[in-house]
């Protein structure tokens, strides 16, 4: 019983003192510095416009290799060349259809100036065959002054047989040969797609 006595009263003095017992403090919170604050939101700041910077420079060089490929597609319809019949200057529907890519090019180049080239394939005499080149040459400039274009934007010249882009004597060779062929000879550099 004197154990009882005494546990008891040890027991209440323990839990009393628990009870009285405050919780710990709470640690101190860090130090805040504005310096380092200023200085993460100065970097986070430029890296996004150095982001924004380098998607601008991404696109813009993909806007100018698209203009780079368009201008050069226009280049070659510039140059591409028309073929004709045996004996024939009338401008065939192919060659329409070419000529019609040409205008649309021509139009949004207007100092572009072309040298309209006529050739013809072997068979015939050397002075038929120049007379031949200038009349496929005059018909596809009259095709293209027909569509509104200045007839001072082409110059005219012959070769006749001289010039020939396939060699052979077979119908294969002779239709490569007679052809008009195209040299820009002004605003080179001023070549623009049409719209």
């Amino acid at each position: 019983m004197i154990v009882r006595r005494f546990v008891v009263p040890v027991l209440a003095a323990t839990m009393l003192v628990a009870a009285c017992k405050k919780d710990p403090p709470p640690p101190p919170a860090p130090t805040v510095n504005q310096d380092s604050i200023d200085a993460a939101r100065a970097d986070s700041i430029r890296a996004v416009r150095e982001a924004e910077a380098a998607a601008a420079a991404r696109e813009a060089a993909r806007e100018a290799a698209a203009l780079e490929r368009a201008v050069a597609a226009a280049r070659a319809t510039l140059e591409e060349m028309v073929f004709f019949d045996y004996d024939m200057s009338e401008i065939r529907d192919d060659a329409a259809a070419v000529l019609r890519r040409k205008v649309d090019v021509l139009r949004a180049s207007p100092q572009v100036q072309l040298m309209i080239e006529g050739h013809a394939d072997e068979r015939g005499s050397t002075e038929y065959n120049l007379a031949l080149g200038n009349s496929r040459a005059e018909a596809i400039r009259a095709v293209l002054s027909g569509y509104g274009l200045s007839e001072a934007r082409f110059n005219i010249t012959s070769y006749g047989e001289e010039r020939p882009l396939a060699s052979g004597s077979n119908e294969s060779s002779w239709a490569r040969n007679r052809r008009g062929q195209f040299v820009i000879t002004a605003g080179a550099n001023a070549i623009n797609p049409p719209n």
